[in-house]
C-alpha cells in the first residue's frame, strides 16, 4: 500500500492530462504573445528620445485619450446590450423558422474589417453625425452584437424553464421572474459576454479611426499614430502598457464577478428548452425583436453590396468581373486573396479550437488556478496593431526567424481568437452537474472515459460556436495580418485595405465587392456550423 501521501496524489496518468491542459496553451501565450509584446516594449522603452514614460503619461493628450478610450467603452456595452439582448431573448427561448439564419447573419458584422464597416457608417449617416463620439458607439454595438446573441443566447437555450414556470405559480409577475430568477441564472454568461463587448469596445481601432476624426481617439489610435505616423515607439509603448493595465484590471474584474455568480440551475437540451410562439403577443415579440434587429444590422450591410455594384454612372458587376484578373495593387489575382483567407482561417480555428479547448478543461477544474484564465485573456486587450509590429520585431533573427512564413498569419489570428473559445466552453463546462461525474466515477469509469462521455456530449454546443465564431474572427482580423500576410499572399482585409487605400472608382467598388464576398463565405460557414451543432443536439 502506498501512504496517505501517496494515495492523496492523483494518478500520473491524471497529472500528465493536466500538465498537457495547461502547458500547450501556456507555452503557445508565451512565445507567440507575451515574448513579441516584451520585444517592442523593450525596444520602445530603451530607444532615444527626447521624452519619458512620465512625460508621455503627464501629457494632457494621454489623459483625454484615455478617458475616452474608458467611457466609449462603457457606453458601447451599453449600447450592445440595449440592442442584443430584445433578439438575445428570442433567440434563447423560441424555437422559430429561420432560427439558423438569424443566428448566422448576426456573424456576420463581427466579420468584416473595421475599415470597411466604418466606411459604410460614413456612407449611411447624414453628414453632422458622420464623425464624433456617437456613431462609434453605434459603429461598436453593431459589431459586438453577436457576441450577446451567440454567447447569451446559447447558455439561455439550456436553461431549465421550469424554475420560471415554478414562480410564475407562486404568485411572481413577468418582471419579477426576469429579476429573481432569469439574470441570476443568465448571470455567468451576461457576464462573460459584457467582457468580451467592452475589451473589444476599448481597444477599438479600425471604426475610432475613421469615425473619431481628429478628435476623439482611443489608446489603440494614439498607439498607431505613435508607432507608425510619429515612429515614437517609446510614446507608443506606454500607451500599450497604459491599455493593457486597464485590460488587466477588467479581466480581474470581470473574474471574479464569475467566481461569485458562479451557474444557477440545470442545463437542459435544446429540444427541451425551445419552443415556439404560442399567444399573439410573443409571436408580435419575436418578429418585433427580430425585425428591430434586422435593420440596425442590415441597413449598413445594404450599403456595402450598393457600393460594390455602383461603378461609373449607373451600378453594374464590372467590380466583380475584375477580382478574377491579376492587379498591381495585390500582385496577385483578388480571388486568391479569398482563397488565402478561407486556409489561414481554418488553421487558425483548428488551432483555437484545440488550444482554446484544452485550457478551458483547465480553467473549468475545480483545482484549476484562476490566473490561467486571466492570461488567455489578455490578447483581448492587446493593441493588434503592436502584436504586429512585435512579431515583426521579435522574429527577425535566428533561430526564430519566421516573421515571413506564410504559418505565422494563422498563428496571429488564432491567438485572437482563442480568449472567445475559452469564455465560451467555460461556463458550459462548468454548467455539467458534478454529481453525474461522481455516479459515472462510482459505477468504475476512468477520467478519460467520463470526460468522453459526459464532458464531451455536453460541450460539443458550445466547441460548435465557438469553432463559428473563431473562424469568422480569422476571417476578419486586420490589424496584425496587415503586417505579417506576404504581398503575394493577401488576405482578404488585407486585400480590401489596399484597394481602399487607391484612389479610383473602381478600385473603390472592389474593395466593397470583396467586403460582400467576405459576408457570403462567413455566413455559409456558420450556417454549416450551426448544422452540425443542431445535428449532435438531436435537432436534425
Amino acid at each position: 500500500m502506498g501512504s496517505g501521501v501517496d494515495a492523496d496524489r492523483p494518478p500520473l496518468r491524471a497529472r500528465a492530462w493536466s500538465a498537457l491542459a495547461y502547458g500547450l496553451p501556456l507555452a503557445f501565450l508565451g512565445l507567440f504573445f507575451l515574448y513579441p509584446l516584451a520585444a517592442i516594449v523593450e525596444r520602445g522603452l530603451l530607444a532615444e528620445g527626447e521624452r519619458s514614460a512620465l512625460d508621455v503619461l503627464a501629457d494632457p493628450l494621454t489623459r483625454e485619450v484615455v478617458w475616452f478610450t474608458v467611457w466609449q467603452a462603457v457606453a458601447s456595452t451599453a449600447l450592445t446590450f440595449a440592442v442584443a439582448l430584445p433578439a438575445t431573448a428570442v433567440v434563447g427561448r423560441y424555437a422559430f423558422r429561420g432560427r439558423r439564419l438569424v443566428r448566422s447573419f448576426v456573424v456576420v458584422p463581427f466579420v468584416l474589417p473595421t475599415v470597411v464597416v466604418a466606411l459604410a457608417f460614413l456612407a449611411l449617416l447624414p453628414e453632422p453625425l458622420e464623425r464624433g463620439w456617437a456613431p462609434i458607439l453605434i459603429a461598436h454595438a453593431f459589431f459586438n452584437v453577436a457576441v450577446v446573441v451567440l454567447v447569451v443566447g446559447t447558455f439561455w437555450a439550456g436553461i431549465d424553464p421550469r424554475m420560471g414556470e415554478a414562480a410564475a405559480t407562486l404568485g411572481a409577475g413577468l418582471w419579477r421572474r426576469l429579476r429573481e430568477v432569469t439574470l441570476p441564472t443568465l448571470a455567468p454568461a451576461l457576464s462573460a459576454a459584457a467582457a468580451i463587448v467592452f475589451l473589444f469596445s476599448l481597444t477599438s481601432f479600425g471604426v475610432v479611426l475613421i469615425l473619431g476624426g481628429p478628435r476623439y481617439s482611443t489608446l489603440e489610435v494614439e498607439i498607431y499614430n505613435q508607432a507608425v505616423r510619429v515612429y515614437d515607439l517609446r510614446a507608443a509603448s506606454v500607451l500599450a502598457l497604459v491599455q493593457l493595465a486597464f485590460v488587466a484590471i477588467a479581466v480581474w474584474v470581470a473574474l471574479r464577478l464569475e467566481a461569485r455568480l458562479g451557474v444557477a440551475g440545470e442545463r437542459r437540451p435544446e429540444q427541451d428548452v425551445l419552443r415556439r410562439p404560442r399567444t399573439a403577443g410573443e409571436r408580435i415579440a419575436v418578429w418585433a425583436s427580430l425585425g428591430g434587429l434586422g435593420v440596425f444590422l442590415g441597413l449598413p450591410l445594404a450599403v456595402l453590396v450598393e457600393r460594390s455594384l455602383a461603378v461609373g454612372d449607373g451600378h453594374s458587376l464590372a467590380a466583380y468581373r475584375e477580382l478574377v484578373r491579376p492587379t498591381a495593387i495585390l500582385l496577385v489575382a483578388p480571388w486568391e486573396a479569398i482563397a488565402n483567407s478561407a486556409l489561414y482561417a481554418v488553421s487558425a480555428t483548428l488551432l483555437a479550437v484545440v488550444l482554446g479547448g484544452l485550457a478551458a478543461l483547465a480553467i473549468s477544474s475545480a483545482r484549476g488556478p484562476r490566473i490561467v484564465d486571466g492570461l488567455l485573456m489578455l490578447p483581448l486587450g492587446a493593441s493588434a496593431v503592436m502584436l504586429g509590429l512585435g512579431f515583426v520585431i521579435a522574429f527577425d533573427t535566428a533561430p526564430l526567424d519566421i516573421r515571413a512564413e506564410p504559418w505565422i498569419v494563422p498563428v496571429a489570428q488564432a491567438l485572437v481568437a482563442i480568449p472567445f473559445v475559452v469564455r465560451i466552453v467555460v461556463p458550459t463546462l462548468r454548467s455539467i452537474d458534478e454529481r453525474q461525474r461522481e455516479a459515472a466515477a462510482l459505477l468504475g469509469a476512468s477520467p478519460s472515459r467520463v470526460r468522453r462521455e459526459i464532458d464531451v456530449p455536453v460541450v460539443s454546443r458550445g466547441l460548435a460556436v465557438a469553432a463559428g465564431l473563431a473562424f469568422a474572427i480569422s476571417l476578419g482580423e486586420f490589424g496584425a495580418t496587415v503586417f505579417l500576410a506576404r504581398p503575394d499572399r493577401p488576405t482578404l482585409p488585407v486585400a480590401i485595405f489596399r484597394f481602399l487605400s487607391r484612389p479610383g472608382e473602381l478600385n473603390a467598388a472592389q474593395a466593397y465587392a470583396l467586403a460582400v464576398v467576405l459576408m457570403a463565405v462567413t455566413a455559409l460557414a456558420v450556417l454549416a456550423v450551426e448544422r452540425v451543432r443542431l445535428r449532435r443536439a438531436g435537432w436534425l
